[in-house]
């Protein structure tokens, strides 16, 4: 059960420092959570959650991500 708790606590991490700083990257959300500790239903909902709490997420060139993992790109 220690993935759970490690994904959990890197979960409430991201939210606190999202909400301080206002954005991540998908870089930083894929490092602080331990590998495959999130199905891609709970990957979506985390940045689902994450830009619902004010969190903008972007790319690795610093651009807004606008499609959710899993979710297919606006047209």
């Amino acid at each position: 059960m220690r993935h759970g708790s490690e994904s959990h606590e890197a979960r409430k991490a991201l939210f606190q420092i999202g909400i301080r700083r206002g954005t991540l990257t998908v870089a930083e959300i894929d490092r602080a959570l331990p590998p495959g500790s999130l199905s891609p239903a709970e990957r979506w909902l985390l940045f689902y959650s994450l830009r619902a709490a004010g969190v903008e997420i972007r790319d690795a060139q610093g651009e807004q991500v606008d499609a959710l993992p899993g979710e297919p790109p606006p047209p």
